[in-house]
C-alpha cells in the first residue's frame, strides 16, 4: 500500500472524466502533504486502488508533473516530487502581483454582489473557526480570494495561479499555521476597502493578507530537509 493513499475505497464518478478524478485526488492528496515528498506511486497500486485501466492514470500523472508536484522516470518510477522553492517563490510572487491589480481594479466600482459574497465567505469561515475545522476554513478562506478574480472577470488568471501554485501550498503547509482571527481580519479589511472604493487601501490590505510566504523557509529547510529540493538558490 503507497503510504498516505486512504485506505477508504474511492469512488469514481461515471458521469465524470476518470483521468480528470484522479488528478484531482492525488493533486489534493500532494499539496496537503498526505502523500508526503518521495512517495513512490506504484502504478499497479494506483490502478488497483481506482479500479482504472493504465491510460487514465498516465495522464493524471502527466499533468502532475507538469505542475512539478510529481517525477517520472519512463517505464520505472513515479514519486512525489520534493518541494521546489523558487517554484513557490515565483507562484508567490505571481499571485501577489495579479491579486493586487484585481482588488484594485474592483475599487474602482465597488458591486454590491460582490460586498455580499465576500461576506457569505467570511461568514462561513468564521463558523468553521468557532467549530475548529481548519480544512472547512481553508476551504472557505480560498473561496474568498476566489470570488475576487470572479466578480474581476478574470477566474481564468485564478485557475492559472491554483496550476503554478502546487510547491506554494507544500511549503505554507510546514509553516506555523496563521490564526484563524488574523486571517478573517485581513479578509475583512479586504472587503472593507473594496467596499469603500479605496484601492490603495485593498492592495495593502492583499499585501498585509498574503504577507511573505517564503519567510520560514531556512527553519523549515533544518526541520523537513527531505521535503525541499536540494537546487533551491535560498
Amino acid at each position: 500500500m503507497i503510504p498516505g493513499l486512504p485506505s477508504t475505497p474511492f469512488r469514481l464518478d461515471r458521469l465524470r472524466n476518470a483521468s480528470s478524478q484522479v488528478f484531482d485526488h492525488l493533486r489534493g492528496l500532494i499539496v496537503t502533504l498526505v502523500l508526503a515528498p518521495g512517495t513512490q506511486l506504484h502504478r499497479s497500486e494506483l490502478a488497483d486502488y481506482y479500479g482504472l485501466s493504465s491510460t487514465p492514470l498516465r495522464d493524471a500523472l502527466s499533468r502532475l508533473g507538469e505542475e512539478g508536484l510529481v517525477d517520472i522516470v519512463p517505464q520505472q518510477t513515479t514519486t512525489v516530487s520534493r518541494i521546489d522553492v523558487d517554484a513557490a517563490r515565483q507562484a508567490h510572487l505571481l499571485r501577489l502581483s495579479l491579486e493586487l491589480e484585481v482588488v484594485n481594479s474592483l475599487a474602482q466600482a465597488p458591486d454590491a454582489a460582490l460586498a455580499l459574497a465576500l461576506q457569505q465567505s467570511i461568514a462561513q469561515q468564521r463558523l468553521a473557526a468557532q467549530l475548529q475545522d481548519d480544512a472547512a476554513f481553508d476551504r472557505a478562506s480560498t473561496a474568498f480570494h476566489r470570488q475576487l478574480f470572479k466578480h474581476a472577470q478574470v477566474a481564468d488568471l485564478w485557475e492559472l495561479l491554483l496550476r503554478q501554485g502546487g510547491n506554494l501550498e507544500r511549503l505554507q503547509r510546514l509553516q506555523p499555521r496563521t490564526g484563524a482571527q488574523h486571517v478573517l481580519a485581513d479578509h475583512a479589511g479586504i472587503a472593507d476597502a473594496i467596499g469603500r472604493g479605496d484601492g490603495g487601501l485593498a492592495m495593502d490590505r492583499v499585501r498585509q493578507c498574503l504577507g511573505d510566504a517564503l519567510a520560514g523557509v531556512a527553519a523549515i529547510r533544518a526541520k523537513y530537509p527531505e521535503y525541499l529540493g536540494t537546487g533551491d538558490s535560498r
